[in-house]
């Protein structure tokens, strides 16, 4: 009895992670669940960035007498988990982002951890549930460019479906070139973080990434 009991639990957990694991797959990717400690403002950035794969790219409209103009999009900073920092754009003229970037390159990109899953019953706002604004400029990169490149590789491999969007429709390769970040995820305001820290964190191997959850 206890062995057929051992076996059917044994059963039941293999379905439970084999259906995790077609979810994720549906997604394109294993998400790290696991948060960094939310004392390393640097790593909290870049799993928040790393993991996600929309946010809300923000543009002064040039329709609209530079108003604000937020538009949801995908990017990329390159494969989960070993990500650049920097988010790349696959954009198209024939959508007002790109013609904004290309007029007045000033842009914010705004994350959250909500769409993660990982803030349990917590609302959006709350501080507990991460989001990380990108401050700096929306550049194109130039056409076949080594930055080019890397732009294409990280978003083809996280969006696939890119690669057969219209040729014709223009898209193009951009990046944000990030000079302020915005990090909250705690309580007690914004943690402090510099561009160069943020970008340079997995680099220093003395402080490497350890995912810790909260």
């Amino acid at each position: 009895m206890a062995i057929r009991d051992g076996v059917r639990s044994s059963f039941v957990i293999y379905v439970a992670l084999f259906l995790l694991g077609c979810q994720d797959s549906v997604k394109g990717h294993f998400l790290s669940t696991s948060k960094p400690d939310r004392h390393d403002a640097a790593a909290s950035a870049r799993w928040l960035v790393s993991q996600n794969s929309w946010g809300v790219l923000n543009t002064l409209s040039s329709d609209l007498g530079g108003t604000p103009f937020g538009n949801v999009v995908s990017f990329s900073d390159g494969p989960y988990d070993k990500g650049t920092g920097i988010p790349y754009f696959y954009l198209t003229t024939l959508d007002p982002t790109a013609r904004n970037a290309l007029k007045d390159q000033r842009s914010s990109f705004t994350i959250s951890e909500y769409p993660l899953g990982t803030c349990g019953k917590r609302d959006p706002m709350n501080p507990a549930c991460a989001k990380i604004t990108l401050t700096g400029k929306l550049k194109e990169l130039e056409e076949n460019s080594k930055e080019a490149e890397l732009a294409r590789n990280a978003l083809f491999t996280k969006h696939p479906e890119m690669k057969g969007w219209p040729k014709k429709h223009n898209f193009q390769f951009f990046e944000l070139e990030i000079e302020d970040i915005f990090l909250i995820n705690w309580f007690g305001g914004p943690k402090a973080l510099t561009v160069e820290q943020y970008l340079h964190h997995r680099k220093d191997k003395s402080n490497s990434i350890q995912w810790m959850p909260y």
